[in-house]
């Protein structure tokens, strides 16, 4: 009997040109000059789905780029896994930092390099080959699957919450598992079990009708970047902890379990330093780097704006000055509250002379899976006995607002069991999958699928 090791190694090479193949379309969600490679790359995702022998198989429609879907529903007594994954990519400015043309994927050093290389076309890939795989070793798949492949994350999904709602009963299953989150390091397989939500706003300041001369005005007028920085410098105090009022209040502290965990992995600050180019880290006092990161919530200043921005100096008082503000948020916020929290701020501190308005963006509430879930410990039970090294169990800093929508609406666990590195450049030129990964991710994934088909989620 073929085995899974063999079948895999029998068909890397079409594999990466099937990958390649996906990899070439433009499908950037955020530009409508790219909508035509968006349909086109929904109809080749499709086509996959159906090669693979999923049924049911079709191009479900929402109010922006379609969701791609498709299942095997053939076992009364096994696991219904659904799987998510998403076909769009980011934009790729600044274009002449790439070493290759992003959507001609090169392979190098044992690494593929593309835009959507490893976020998230390289690890949605991995799912359909390995069911792909599984089918051809065993004839039939081993658990029930349904695969939901949408166009819209990287724009933030403004129509999941309603396509999930309307379709809640049809993607209905045991566990939900995604491939869009990073290993923790080289080598170090690793299963994350939550994230971090977000909220945010930009605040636009205005002064005078127009800019103004400093000699004329200068010291008599207030001068909008002084009022911004001003503003934005009384949003922490010195220990890197955030001062808007309530902010933490309502923050789920750390179990003593999972600090004992996150200080087993013996985290090396000092190669982050190095790695960074930084003399030190800094953050809230009292906490690890990852502490910090993982399940602390913070506040960042994303960009700042306003004035002469030219060679030389320009001698004037802006009229206008404007920043991002994004707020990384942890189970026990919520961030219709935390907006309102920066909104309130805002108006307590905003220096007198200016008008102002803020606009919210983006929002996403953090969610948690118990990370002694059976999901969650048959899934580093797979990548462990693949990669033969200890699972590590996170949470990680970043935000993926569709895993909360998916928690709430379906209320089943999730497992993000990811196959990137954090070095490999997504959202930034020459993106890259290290294929080391590729392979031994496929690998596991098979591995995970069958060890739900012997042990169910019991």
């Amino acid at each position: 009997m073929t085995t899974i090791e063999q079948t895999l190694a029998a068909k890397r090479e079409q594999h990466l040109k099937e990958l390649s193949d996906w990899l070439s379309i433009p499908s950037v969600s955020a530009l409508s000059e790219h909508k035509e490679d968006m349909a086109k790359t929904a109809q080749w995702t499709a086509d996959q789905l159906t090669t693979i022998g999923l049924e049911n198989v079709e191009i479900m429609p929402t109010k922006g780029h379609p969701v791609v879907y498709g299942e095997y529903l053939q076992h009364d007594d096994k696991p219904t896994v659904l799987i998510y994954g998403h076909y769009d990519v980011q934009p790729v400015d600044p274009i002449e930092l790439w070493d290759t043309p992003p959507f001609e994927p090169d392979i190098r050093d044992n690494k593929i390099y593309a835009r959507g290389a490893t976020d998230d076309k390289g690890q949605t890939f991995m799912h359909i080959k390995a069911l792909e795989t599984l089918k051809a070793v065993h004839g039939e798949l081993p658990i029930n699957v349904k695969v939901m492949i949408e166009g819209e994350e990287e724009i933030g999904s403004p129509n999941l919450d309603a396509f999930v709602e309307q379709y809640k009963e049809k993607l209905k299953a045991d566990v939900l598992v995604i491939s869009d989150t990073t290993m923790i390091e080289k080598g170090k397989p690793t299963v994350c079990y939550g994230l971090r939500g977000l909220a945010g706003l930009q605040v636009d300041l205005k002064g005078a009708k127009g800019d103004l001369h400093s000699g004329l005005y200068g010291g008599g007028v207030q001068n909008p970047l002084h009022a911004l920085a001003s503003l934005l410098s009384s949003m922490h105090d010195e220990k890197g902890r955030v001062t808007v009022e309530g902010f933490y209040d309502n923050v789920i502290p750390l179990t003593d379990e999972e600090k004992a965990a996150y200080d087993a992995l013996n985290y090396d600050e000092s190669a982050l330093i190095d790695e960074l180019e930084v003399p030190e880290l800094f953050g809230e006092e009292g906490y690890s780097f990852l502490e910090r990161t993982w399940v602390r919530p913070t506040l960042e200043i994303n960009g700042m704006f306003g004035g002469f921005q030219g060679e030389g100096i320009k001698t004037v008082l802006p009229a206008e000055a404007s920043a991002k503000i994004s707020c990384r948020l942890v189970p026990g916020q919520d961030p219709d509250d935390i907006v309102e929290r920066l909104d309130a701020h805002i108006e307590k501190h905003m220096p007198k002379g200016i008008t102002f308005t803020t606009t919210p963006f983006d929002k996403g509430k953090p969610f948690v899976t118990p990370y002694d879930h059976p999901a969650i410990q048959r899934a580093g039970e797979a990548l462990e006995e693949v990669y033969g090294e200890k699972t590590a169990y996170t949470r990680m800093g970043g935000s993926l607002p569709i895993a909360e929508t998916f928690s709430e609406i379906l209320d089943l666990p999730i497992v993000l069991m990811g196959f990137g590195l954090p070095s490999e450049n997504f959202h930034a030129p020459n993106e890259h999958f290290h294929l080391e990964n590729f392979d031994q991710g496929l690998r596991a994934i098979c591995n995970y699928y069958e060890k739900l088909s012997k042990t169910g989620l019991s």
